[in-house]
C-alpha cells in the first residue's frame, strides 16, 4: 500500500488494520515508533474528528501533524497542486488532505513521492469506514450481520458500501430516488460482494430495509457544499429520519451510528443518537485509533 484514496486500497489489510487499531486502543504505551516523521494535514474543508484524530495520532506515535488550511498554502493563490505535492514531499514523510474534490486527491498523490492519505472527499471517507468497523467488530463480534445506510447516498455511504462488501457484511442503502450512490461505487462494490458474498441492495422502502438489521447507519442531509438544496433536501429525507420508530422494527440489540456532527431533529432524533442503542461515541474515538494504525502502517 503506497496511498490510501480509497477503501480499495487496504482491501487485503482491513482486519490488519483493525487488530492494529484495536492494540492501540488497548495499550497504554504507545512507544514512539514515528519519532521525527511529519504528517502534512491540508484541509480544503474544515473538521473536528479528521483533525484531532490525525493530530493527535501522530502526537501519541511520536511524530508532527502539520496543519495546512487552503488559505494558508500557494494553492489558495493557484499554485497547481502538482506543483504542491512535489514540494511538500521533499519536506514531509505523508500527507493527509480533506478535499472537496476526489479529483484534487488523485492529482496530489500521482504527483507525491510520499504516501498520501484520503481525509475526505467528496466521493469517498475511507479513514470513516475503518473506525465504523472496528466499532461494529466491537459490538458485534464480526461482520456477520446487515447494516442499514439510511439517507444521501454519499462518500460515508460509498466507503460503507466498498468495506461491507470486502469483509462480507450485508448492507442495504435505504435513500429516496435520485440520491443514490454513484453507479461506479455500486458496480465495485457488486463485485466485491460476488466474491465475499455479502449481499448489496438500494432501496427507497426504509420501512422494509431495516428489519432485521444489526446496524443503524445515518448522516447528515445536507453536507458541505450542499447547502442550497437545504430546504428541498430537508422535505426530501424527512421519511429517512432514524427515530424511535424506525429503530423499533429492527433488531432488539441493533446498534445506531453516526460519522457526526449530527443534527438532532432532522436525520436523527435526541432520543435515539442520545439513546442506549447509541454507540456514536466509542465510533468517533475510534477514529483516534484507526487513524493510528492507518500512520503507523503507512508512515513507520
Amino acid at each position: 500500500m503506497k496511498h490510501l484514496l480509497s477503501i480499495c486500497d487496504v482491501q487485503h489489510q482491513i482486519l490488519e488494520l483493525l487488530e492494529i487499531a484495536h492494540k492501540f486502543k488497548m495499550s497504554t504505551s504507545f512507544g514512539k515508533p514515528l519519532q521525527g516523521k511529519t504528517l502534512a494535514m491540508i484541509f480544503e474543508k474544515p473538521s473536528t474528528r479528521t483533525r484531532i484524530s490525525f493530530e493527535v495520532g501522530m502526537n501519541q506515535l511520536g511524530g508532527t501533524g502539520l496543519y495546512l488550511a487552503t488559505d494558508d498554502l500557494q494553492i489558495g493563490r493557484g499554485e497547481p497542486i502538482s506543483d504542491t505535492a512535489k514540494t511538500m514531499s521533499r519536506y514531509v514523510d505523508g500527507i493527509m488532505i480533506r478535499a472537496r474534490k476526489h479529483n484534487n486527491l488523485i492529482q496530489l498523490a500521482n504527483n507525491s513521492s510520499v504516501p498520501v492519505i484520503n481525509g475526505l472527499t467528496d466521493l469517498e471517507h475511507p479513514c470513516q469506514a475503518l473506525a465504523d468497523m472496528q466499532t461494529v467488530l466491537e459490538y458485534k463480534g464480526d461482520f456477520k450481520g446487515k447494516l442499514l445506510f439510511a439517507g444521501d447516498g454519499n462518500n460515508v455511504c460509498n466507503s460503507l458500501l466498498l468495506i461491507c462488501s470486502i469483509l462480507g457484511m450485508d448492507m442495504t442503502v435505504a435513500c429516496p430516488p435520485g440520491y443514490e450512490p454513484p453507479l461506479q461505487i455500486m458496480e465495485k462494490a457488486q463485485l466485491l460482494a460476488d466474491k465475499s458474498g455479502a449481499v448489496i441492495e438500494i432501496t427507497s422502502d426504509i420501512l422494509s430495509a431495516v428489519k432485521g438489521c444489526d446496524v443503524i447507519y445515518t448522516d447528515v442531509w445536507v453536507s458541505m457544499g450542499k447547502e442550497a438544496e437545504l430546504k428541498d433536501r430537508l422535505k426530501i429525507f424527512q421519511p429517512y429520519q432514524i427515530n424511535e420508530q424506525i429503530m423499533g422494527l429492527a433488531k432488539k440489540d441493533a446498534i445506531f451510528m453516526h460519522c457526526l456532527p449530527a443534527i438532532r431533529g432532522q436525520e436523527t432524533t435526541a432520543s435515539v443518537i442520545d439513546g442506549p442503542q447509541s454507540v456514536v461515541w466509542d465510533q468517533a474515538e475510534n477514529r483516534l485509533h484507526s487513524q493510528k494504525a492507518i500512520l503507523y502502517t503507512l508512515l513507520k
